[in-house]
Parts: structure tokens; C-alpha cells; sequence
């Protein structure tokens, strides 16, 4: 039997991204209650994934991603609202606003803010999680010392996959971009760069269907259906950079989603059940950056305010 939690609070926040951060401050400065709920060990959400410069968040440019979250946690660690990290979900009853724990604990809130976010795109081929960490790497940036001197595969065709052929391609020995498709998302600066490089391979209408090796990665295995070819290409490294998807799939059936499952919101953050908003990415593909988290983590709560009051 579940431990009821009597206190009520004006916001339950689930995710503690960018958005979250942004509608914990905004709840605090509104005079709202507020309780901010995360599944991992610690704030920041994407911005922890982000190894690059940020030039672009007005305000404010940081080195990395992990530089700009210290920024927002400074800000908010005086604020007034309640932190749970390591936060696992029995249930979410959105029409109830009741939101259960796994630890027995459930709470009942006026209103609640969905901000889980984003996550990478998989592949969803064998050996993909068996090769993560052995080969499979995180991050152009991050890991380019890493893969000095050796044979790097970039599966993608967007921004991210060619910026990073790129970043690799300064250490790497060699490196390969696969595409499942004949033309490319990114922007033409970066695909003229890769075009003209003279250690990166461009493969399209390629997709990889498995990968596979010993203790650590060894070779991936490549289709082009159009050309009727398969090749096993012997790589040490392997970065996929294929998109995006939300992290919505506790809410299907409950609230209204778009075809590629991101939640359909109005303009005041509003979802289609009253009293349960949606900010950041998960809400927001056409434009999922950091200041559009801020502002809409934002105006969730003012909403709120003005809904719980009126």
C-alpha cells in the first residue's frame, strides 16, 4: 500500500533539465510550491551532454554544457522548493495529478510540468548495447584523444554527424560516414568541409545492421539495398549521431502527441489535459535550445499562476 504524502503541492516537475531548472526558479519567484523530480543522480539534463562551446544562450557563454548548468544551479540554490534526484516512477495519473514513486511514496499536486526531455536515437541492431563503452563512443569532442590513429565509423546525415567527422577526423586515422539516405540534413557549409576532406569517406544509402567484435569493438556490418551490397568494414570506433527522439512513452494515451510523439502544447504551455504543461524539447521540436527551455519553463509557470488564481 502506497505512503500517502499529504502535503499538496502547486507543481510537481518531472525532469530536471534546463526547463525544470527554469520552472523550479519561476514557481519559487511566483510564490508557488514546488516539487522537482529527477531520474538521474544530478540537475542539467542535455546541457550534461553538450561538450562543446555554448555562444548562443543570450546572457550567458559558457565552455561546455556542464559549465552553463553550475551557472543555473547557483542561481537556484537558494530558491524554495523541494529536490528528489534518483527519482523512479510506479505511475503518473495525470487526469488525477497524483504522481506514485517507486519507493511507496505518492504525491497529489495542483498542477504538473512535463520536462523529461529528449534522448539519443538508437540504432536498435545487434550489438549495440553489448559495445557501448567498447567502442561505441559519446562524443566527437570529448573522446577525439581517444581515437587517435584509428578507424572511426559516423552513422548520421544531420549538423551533429558531420561536425563530428570533422572533430574526429583531426586525430582519427581514417573516418567513415554512413547515411541511410542519398542526401544529407546538414547544413552545406559542414557537408562541403567533410566533401573536401581528405580523410573522411562519405557512404549514403548505407545502414548498419549489426556490430559486432571480440572484447572491444571490431567491425560493423553495412547494407545499401539500392546497390544490392553488403561489406564488413573493419572499425575501432563507432559514433552514431542518428536524431532525436522524446522521452514520452509513460504519457501515450494520456495526453495528445504529435506523429513523432513530442506533446502538442498552446502557447501558454498548456497540454491537453487542464492542469499539466509540457516545456523544453519534449514540447518543442522545431526548436530545442537552451533558451527555448528557459522561456518556456517560464511561461508554464506563469500560466499556472494565472490559472490557480483566477
Amino acid at each position: 500500500m502506497l505512503n500517502q504524502v499529504h502535503r499538496k503541492f502547486d507543481v510537481a516537475i518531472i525532469g530536471g533539465g534546463v526547463a525544470g531548472i527554469s520552472t523550479a526558479l519561476w514557481c519559487d519567484e511566483l510564490g508557488l510550491s514546488a516539487l522537482l523530480l529527477e531520474k538521474n543522480a544530478e540537475l542539467g539534463g542535455q546541457l550534461l551532454w553538450v561538450h562543446n562551446e555554448i555562444k548562443n544562450h543570450l546572457g550567458r557563454e559558457a565552455e561546455n554544457g556542464r559549465e552553463l548548468r553550475d551557472v543555473f544551479l547557483r542561481q537556484i540554490e537558494n530558491r524554495n522548493f523541494e529536490l528528489r534526484l534518483r527519482t523512479q516512477f510506479a505511475e503518473v495519473e495525470l487526469e488525477k495529478r497524483a504522481i506514485a514513486l517507486a519507493g511507496k511514496t505518492k504525491f497529489f499536486v495542483r498542477s504538473i510540468v512535463i520536462a523529461t526531455g529528449i534522448r539519443r536515437r538508437k540504432l536498435n541492431v545487434e550489438g549495440e548495447d553489448e559495445f557501448q563503452g567498447r567502442g561505441i563512443i559519446e562524443s566527437g569532442k570529448q573522446q577525439a584523444a581517444a581515437v587517435a590513429g584509428q578507424k572511426v565509423l559516423i552513422v548520421g546525415g544531420g549538423d551533429a554527424a558531420f561536425e563530428n567527422a570533422l572533430i574526429l577526423a583531426e586525430t582519427a586515422a581514417h573516418v567513415t560516414l554512413a547515411h541511410r539516405r542519398k542526401d544529407f540534413r546538414a547544413r552545406r557549409e559542414f557537408i562541403e568541409q567533410v566533401e573536401n576532406h581528405r580523410k573522411i569517406e562519405i557512404l549514403t544509402e548505407t545502414a548498419v545492421r549489426k556490430i559486432a567484435g571480440g572484447g572491444r569493438l571490431e567491425s560493423v556490418e553495412l547494407e545499401n539495398p539500392a546497390a544490392q551490397k553488403r561489406q564488413v568494414l573493419p572499425v575501432d570506433a563507432l559514433l552514431i549521431r542518428i536524431g532525436v527522439e522524446p522521452n514520452t512513452a509513460e504519457f501515450r494515451g494520456k495526453l495528445a502527441l504529435d506523429k513523432n510523439g513530442y506533446i502538442e502544447v498552446d502557447r501558454n504551455c498548456q497540454t491537453s489535459l487542464e492542469g499539466v504543461f509540457a516545456a523544453c524539447d519534449v514540447a518543442n521540436p522545431l526548436a530545442p535550445t537552451v533558451s527555448g527551455a528557459v522561456g518556456m519553463g517560464a511561461t508554464a509557470v506563469k500560466a499556472i499562476h494565472y490559472w490557480l488564481n483566477s
